[in-house]
């Protein structure tokens, strides 16, 4: 909300200048966007208006909030002929030259309406300049001044050129099947049943809530309109402002809630404002059709639970002027007061709402600052919650970031990142905000992408991040995290050359987060991620436990998700289900260190090429069970193909490590259960050691 420092000052006697006004009311809960200096020394301060506030999308409203602030008389608009806003005080009844009828009281339960003959033409200056400051381009005199009126009042009017009507009547009802009108953007838009529009006797003529429509609308030939001032229902105006994909200076007051004893005050406001200068008067009566739909709601504010909820004792005459100041009427009872809230308070509906009133114009900057009284031990730590800590821990150390990204996704992406089974199981959103979120991400994988992919475009050449985050599909949620890396494998430094980021590298984080659950952890070469380069990926198990995946993103995914064709991104994805389920009952947060010396021997064998060194792993394991000395650890530490080895063969260095719990392991233990693992690559895959 633009707020024209001129025009606030017809409300409210204020000589303060423009950053003081802004700095005080953006303590009071109003963020402040911009301040823009004007000729002549006017001022223009923009207000960012919270969903809830929609009294404050007016210049009486914002003046209202100045006036509580300052501790200033408020300037209301007036049926005196010399006051600063001036009302026309009309007479309402049935008028013989236009019929109003609510055919539909639930979405329109208050139109008011007035006939007036006009002259069109051009606004004065003044006016046309207010408007300008508050962004709205001036058109003529008749439709400035309803503009003009919306802004000061925060009560949207629309007029209608009578002659263009077809019958002297107005109908609020619904839309037929079928029905279409050509709004005032020149538009031709199909209605809905739920839609309301505002019609004659033969069609609509305009959009309720939203826009007037084109047929009807006033130009310089215009001799004769009908000032349209209604509520309606503010549900009803948001959904036809989504689905008609409007959004205007009208539908952003009704929907989020407007003053449903506003019409006819702003009627009269208008037609004071024809008067003043000269663009038409008023033939007849305002005819007012009301449904009765306004009930006064009055709360009660106590005076012990104020005190208990700032954490402060303010003074009972201060919350009287406060409240008061704010447009209620306060009448004090022996506990505290009963408050009757004001109709264009929409936001007002419990004790609570009524301190927090108090504690913003008191200043929360006067609350000191307290510790509440612990009454009672804090509850446990949720075990979701103290794992998802572990796994940030684990991977920040590793040398990753987190990213937070949207668990809404567009659909396309989620096909593009799932398997077969999972596109089948795919949740899409009934009422999407957007195109761009229209469907719950059923990987996280996409969302780390896009990360990656923004940090490319913003020149960070090396990227590692990591996201925590639930996956949802039609057989329910469960928990995620997801990694991404592209750029170099290590840090730059001017002892070494650097490499770039490979399989390996996402492969060993895996590996290290696995292990720190106490799990260990298998890679398959095949998997069924249509968005991985085979040959370069793997699926990730315990057991027969499925975990995840791991491995390097398609070049044309990546060139998709925006990612320059240079770059190799590699991608993991584990279930954090699956792997607190794989790790058991056993998991040891912390071992103590060993106390015995453990043994290392190094064994080399040639093996086919084409033999996976996880399967070599899986039956070293397999024979190491019920050996005199244990086996804690297996290391590949060379790979070598060329001469001395067979065409079809690799040579690989393998280092054992021995080590036991309760004694010094003697050579012929160790001796022992190295043939026995030698005895087993042997017979199982035919190796022969070098």
């Amino acid at each position: 909300m633009r707020l024209v420092l001129s025009w606030l000052r017809e409300f409210v006697d204020i000589n303060a200048p423009a950053e003081e006004i802004a700095a005080t009311i953006g303590l009071r809960g109003f963020e402040v966007a911009a301040i823009e200096k004007l000729a002549g020394g006017d001022a223009v301060i923009d207000f960012e208006i919270t969903a809830n506030r929609p009294d404050c999308l007016s210049v009486l409203g914002l003046a209202r909030e100045v006036a509580t602030a300052f501790v200033l008389p408020l300037t209301l608009p007036s049926y005196d002929s010399d006051a600063k806003v001036r009302l026309a005080r009309l007479p309402t009844g049935r008028s013989d030259r236009i019929a109003i009828s609510l055919d539909d009281e639930e979405l329109c339960p208050r139109y008011a309406g007035a006939v007036a003959d006009i002259t069109t033409g051009s606004s004065p200056a003044w006016l046309a300049q207010r408007l300008q400051a508050a962004g709205v381009r001036p058109i003529s005199n008749v439709v400035d001044i309803t503009n003009y009126v919306n802004l000061e009042l925060g009560q949207p009017m629309h007029a209608f050129d009578l002659a263009r009507l077809a019958g002297p009547e107005i109908h609020a009802r619904r839309a037929r099947p079928g029905e279409t009108i050509r709004t005032l953007d020149g538009v031709e838009r199909k209605l809905d049943g739920d839609m309301l529009v505002i019609a004659d006797r033969d069609r609509a003529q305009a959009v309720a809530g939203v826009m007037g429509g084109a047929d009807s609308e006033v130009t310089a030939a215009t001799k004769t309109i009908v000032l349209e001032s209604a509520y309606f229902k503010a549900t009803a105006v948001r959904r036809t402002s989504k689905l008609l994909g409007l959004k205007t200076e009208a539908s952003s007051r009704f929907e989020r809630g407007a003053d449903l004893r506003a019409q006819v005050v702003a009627i009269e406001r208008a037609v004071a404002l024809m008067e003043q200068f000269g663009a038409g008067r008023i033939v007849g009566p305002v005819i007012d059709c009301d449904a009765g739909a306004y009930a006064e709601r009055t709360l009660h504010l106590r005076r012990a639970r104020l005190a208990h909820l700032l954490g402060a004792s303010v003074a009972d005459p201060d919350v009287a002027r406060i409240l008061a100041s704010l447009g209620m009427t306060v009448t004090v009872t022996a506990d505290g007061w009963d408050v009757i809230v004001p109709s264009f308070r929409v936001d007002l509906l419990r004790e609570a709402d009524l301190i927090e009133e108090v504690g913003r114009h008191y200043g929360f900057d006067r609350l000191e600052a307290t510790f509440p009284a612990m009454l009672a031990p804090a509850p446990p730590a949720d075990a979701g919650t103290t794992r998802d800590h572990f796994v940030r821990r684990i991977l920040t150390g590793a040398g990753l970031s987190e990213a937070i990204t949207f668990g809404f996704i567009e659909e396309k992406v989620a096909q593009q990142f799932a398997t077969e089974t999972e596109r089948e199981r795919i949740v899409r959103v009934a009422n999407p905000l957007s195109a761009k979120f229209d469907t719950l991400r059923p990987r996280l994988v996409g969302g780390v992408v896009d990360v990656v992919a923004n940090n490319r475009r913003h020149g960070r050449r090396d990227v590692r991040v990591f996201e925590i985050g639930t996956r949802f599909t039609t057989d329910g949620e469960t928990r995620a995290v997801a990694m991404a890396w592209t750029g170099i494998g290590s840090s730059e430094h001017w002892s070494g050359s650097t490499r770039e980021v490979d399989f390996f590298d996402a492969k060993g984080a895996v590996e290290s987060l696995c292990s720190a659950f106490g799990v260990r952890a298998t890679f398959a070469p095949r998997v069924a991620e249509p968005f991985l380069v085979p040959g370069q990926s793997a699926s990730i198990a315990s057991g027969d436990m499925p975990l995840g995946s791991v491995g390097q993103l398609l070049p044309a995914v990546a060139d998709q998700r925006g990612l320059p064709r240079q770059d190799r991104v590699f991608v993991a994805e584990l279930s954090l289900d699956a792997l607190v389920k794989a790790r058991g009952a056993t998991f040891d947060a912390a071992r103590p260190l060993p106390r015995y010396p453990f043994v290392v021997r190094d064994l080399s064998i040639v093996v086919a090429n084409a033999l996976p060194a996880e399967i070599i792993r899986g039956t070293i394991q397999a024979a190491a069970n019920n050996l005199p000395a244990p086996l804690t650890a297996t290391t590949i530490f060379d790979r070598y193909q060329g001469k001395g080895v067979p065409e079809g063969s690799v040579s690989l260095s393998l280092r054992l490590t021995f080590q036991s719990e309760d004694r010094t392991l003697t050579d012929a233990e160790v001796q022992q259960s190295f043939d026995t693992i030698l005895a087993a690559l042997v017979k199982t895959h035919g190796a022969v050691q070098r």
